[in-house]
C-alpha cells in the first residue's frame, strides 16, 4: 500500500510549527512507562481480565472462575498488570482483591473498545 506524500521541498518551516512545550511535557521515563501499560493491555487476556474488575473487585479465584483459566495463570497475569499500575490489590484474610488503579485504566480500555467497534 503506497501511501501518498506531500512534497516537503515546497515548505517552509513556519507552516508547521509544533508547540514544542506540549510536545517536551513528557520526559523519557513517562514515554518508556506509558509503553510498558500499552504492552500490558495488548494482551486480549489481560484485556478481559480488566474489563471484568472494572466492573467489580474481584479475587484471584473468582476471576479464574470466569475466565475458565487456572489460579496460576491468572495470577500471573495481575502480577503483570500490578506491576506496570493498571490494577491495585486489597487483602481480605487470606483473600486478595484486584480492582483498577482509577478511571483513566477504564477509560483508557472502553476509548479503545469503542474505537474498534466504530464502523
Amino acid at each position: 500500500m503506497r501511501i501518498n506524500s506531500v512534497n516537503q521541498s515546497n515548505c517552509s518551516p513556519e507552516e508547521h510549527q509544533v508547540d514544542t512545550q506540549e510536545v517536551a511535557k513528557y520526559n523519557a521515563l513517562s514515554y518508556e512507562r506509558a509503553a510498558g501499560l500499552f504492552r500490558a493491555l495488548g494482551d486480549e487476556s489481560r484485556l478481559k481480565l480488566l474489563q471484568y474488575i472494572a466492573h467489580k473487585e474481584a479475587c484471584v479465584t473468582e476471576i479464574a472462575q470466569y475466565s475458565g483459566e487456572g489460579l496460576s495463570t491468572v495470577s500471573q497475569r495481575l502480577k503483570l498488570l500490578r506491576f506496570e499500575g493498571l490494577v491495585k490489590r486489597r487483602r481480605e484474610g487470606k483473600h486478595l482483591y484486584y480492582s483498577l488503579t482509577d478511571s483513566h485504566i477504564y477509560n483508557l480500555m472502553q476509548n479503545a473498545l469503542e474505537h474498534v467497534t466504530e464502523k
